[in-house]
């Protein structure tokens, strides 16, 4: 017995010609049915360059694992780095006040010393011993000021000290200049000097509001355990919130600053381990966003996008555009050539319809947002990363599968997330319990979808919850499902 209970066409011509006309119109037939096939080839195959998932694979830090030349240049920066700081020239040294009176010159000041000497003559030796033992105080002063602790995202550049973490720096840009030590030097000293005009090291904790929350944002990690930061172009195309964030040139300077301190958070979950992880997974959301006739976006995100790259080297292992517009394969086309075929490798490029199927390729279900079809919810109180991975159903063309969950406890309540892809679905939940004689209780009648469900369940008897998923398409689906049992407290 069952009971229902409320729950949550070609034309062809003949033509006939001379034998010889006839073969030379053959000819050019075939000559531009070979150009058009060809065009038609490098266009379709320019499509999926684009939206291909690409190959490209993290360098290992390894020292075992470089090779002669990618060695050499390692210990060529890192014996420049050691020099400089140990000469104190890494950073700009800042202008100190002297002891010299602005009015006289270098020359006066000389003759003025002279003039003294040839007045005392027995003052002379004595001068110049105390000049002696200034310039000696002075040199050891100088050696005592060398910051020797000098570091840079918490890692130590002096490489005299030893730690790994320093290694796994200092090939970020050596890898961000294809392994040239001196551009690669200039570049690490030219953002040691950007860090410090910039005030880095107060940015973690400043207040710079709350309003741009929702457009930028850390959450979970994916399969390879990068962090992942999502961009969310769409939040910009809000008038009041783009007039407060690019009205004037101060807010988008702070709109700079807020981008930074981001990246900043971002990077402090990393550890910077040989083995470890020491770059971001990027996915941005291009879903409603401003066209390239918002001049202010352009500008603000071209300099975030400039000042990223100049100086944070090789920290995003992977570049997702997802919900891309057709205006932005333009846009990516012109672009294309001015990148370098590293940056390049890390770009995904995934349409609308393709956004799930492509996140899941490097991110765990249970870790990817249900707006883009995965499972995470946010301020989710019931399951958290850690309770359970999900399990996946491939769902063949006119198969029914079904999902038990056993439920032996009494007075248990059970909650369950599953996840369809890949297309409508008939779908229903019921409780059959372990007594032939009792009732079956319909929790969801039979009913059509396509996305994310979550639904509980308190049983008051042994049995089982069953989750039937019909899918009666002549196509693959699948199905990603997880479930947690809250024992009653007795």
């Amino acid at each position: 017995m069952t009971v229902e209970v409320q729950s949550e066409a070609t034309q062809v011509a003949e033509v006939v010609v001379p034998q010889e006309e006839l073969e030379a119109a053959k000819k050019v037939v075939e000559e531009v049915e070979v150009n058009e096939k060809v065009k038609e080839e490098k266009d379709e195959a320019k499509l999926k360059t684009i939206e291909k998932s690409s190959s490209y694979r993290e360098e290992s830090n390894f020292l075992t694992d470089l090779k002669e030349n990618e060695k050499k240049a390692l210990n060529e920066l890192k014996s420049k780095v050691e020099e400089a700081i140990l000469g104190n020239t890494l950073l700009k040294k800042e202008e100190t006040n002297t002891k010299k009176s602005p009015e006289k010159s270098e020359g006066e000041e000389k003759k003025e010393e002279e003039g003294k000497n040839e007045e005392n003559p027995d003052a002379n030796c004595g001068n110049i011993e105390e000049k002696e033992e200034k310039e000696k105080e002075e040199g050891e002063l100088e050696v005592d000021e060398v910051d020797k602790e000098i570091s840079i995202w918490g890692v130590p550049l002096l490489p005299s000290k030893g730690d790994e973490k320093t290694n796994v720096v200092l090939l970020k840009f050596l890898r961000a200049r294809d392994y040239k030590v001196n551009e690669s030097f200039e570049m690490l000293k030219k953002t040691l000097e950007w860090r410090k005009e910039f005030n880095i090291q107060s940015i973690l904790e400043e207040d710079l509001g709350s309003d741009l929350a929702p457009a930028a944002y850390m959450s979970g990690i994916d399969n390879q355990g990068h962090p992942i930061c999502y961009n969310i172009f769409g939040v910009l195309d809000d008038e009041e919130l783009y007039n407060k964030t690019f009205g004037t040139e101060e807010k988008r300077n702070q709109f700079l600053r807020w981008r930074v301190q981001l990246m900043e958070k971002g990077i402090q979950q990393l550890d910077f381990k040989a083995g470890g992880i020491s770059s971001l997974l990027q996915i941005n959301d291009l879903k409603n966003s401003p066209g390239p006739s918002k001049k202010e976006v352009r500008v603000a995100t071209k300099q975030a996008v400039d000042l990223l790259q100049d100086n944070y080297p090789e920290f995003v292992a992977k570049n997702i555009f997802i919900n891309v517009p057709f205006w932005y394969y333009a846009v990516h086309s012109l672009l294309s050539p001015f990148l370098t075929q590293r940056t390049k490798s890390k770009f995904v490029f995934a349409r609308p319809a393709k956004v799930t199927e492509t996140l899941l390729k490097y991110i765990p279900i249970q870790e990817i947002p249900i707006q883009y079809g995965g499972l995470k919810r946010e301020n989710d109180f019931e399951f958290s990363v850690s309770d359970c991975e999900a399990s996946e159903i491939l769902l063949k063309a006119g198969s029914t599968e079904t999902i038990e969950i056993p439920a032996v406890d009494v007075e248990s309540t059970f909650i369950w997330d599953v996840m369809i892809m890949g297309g409508e679905v008939s779908y229903k939940e019921e409780f059959v319990p372990e007594d032939e004689t009792s009732y079956t209780i319909i929790i969801q009648k039979d009913k059509k979808v396509s996305s994310s469900i979550r639904n509980t369940f308190k049983n008051t008897e042994a049995g089982k919850v069953v989750l039937t998923i019909k899918n009666t398409s002549s196509k693959k689906k699948k199905a990603f499902y997880r479930h947690k049992i809250k024992k009653s407290a007795v």
